[in-house]
């Protein structure tokens, strides 16, 4: 006990002692009935963009999965192990979720070591591998002529989004509920600095301003 986080053991006892108490027979019930979530977010591992505090969820009512730069691998059914796609396929086949968010965000480290071609960490080189994942054979992603590079790593985190919810339709239990109206797929892009959030227009595709849609009376 000694060596555990003490800032973890603080934090379970403002839970326990705070909200707990008022979430206690939501929590039981969710024991005894199971989990019934009706979206899943696929976020990225980054300490400061958590699902469950940007959309103020309570208990059970997301099912988030969160990985270097929230990408989606494309549907490959062989014999390796595939994290995402297992809670992928949970998720859809068993929990029949209604949404699945993709949600990206700025300075994203995993997008950046992608812009910056950096060296491997270890000899396994992970990072790099997963980031491989987002660009597609042959293509070949450079910043543009007169585009600063916070514009460049701007305009590739949320062109993972996009290719995220483009590997999404590679799965085919995927793409069946959704052609059937069962399921929506959806894009939004977290502003760390101002705790801005982006929705994805599927149509325009562009980032609406959460904020200024309120505001519009959108």
């Amino acid at each position: 006990m000694k060596s555990f986080p003490k800032q973890l053991i603080d934090g379970y006892r403002t839970f326990a002692t705070q909200r707990l108490p008022t979430e206690q027979s939501r929590y039981r019930d969710l024991s005894e009935r199971g989990q019934f979530p009706e979206t899943m977010v696929i976020g990225c591992c980054d300490s400061r963009v958590s699902p469950e505090v940007i959309f103020d969820a309570g208990p059970g009512e997301l099912f988030v999965v969160r990985n270097i730069a929230n990408l989606v691998p494309v549907y490959q059914p062989d014999s390796n192990a595939h994290g995402v796609s297992a809670a992928l396929e949970y998720a859809v086949t068993v929990l029949k979720v209604k949404n699945i968010v993709v949600l990206g965000h700025a300075q994203c480290g995993g997008i950046r070591a992608f812009v910056d071609k950096i060296k491997p960490l270890t000899p396994g080189d992970f990072i790099g591998k997963w980031m491989q994942m987002f660009i597609k054979p042959g293509e070949i992603v450079e910043q543009r002529d007169h585009e600063s590079m916070q514009d460049f790593v701007t305009r590739i985190e949320k062109a993972a989004v996009f290719r995220s919810l483009e590997n999404l339709m590679t799965f085919p239990f995927v793409r069946e509920r959704v052609e059937s109206g069962e399921m929506q797929l959806h894009g939004a892009y977290f502003g760390v600095a101002e705790g801005s959030l982006f929705v994805l227009d599927r149509v325009a595709k562009e980032f609406i301003s959460v904020a200024d849609a309120v505001k519009a009376g959108a």
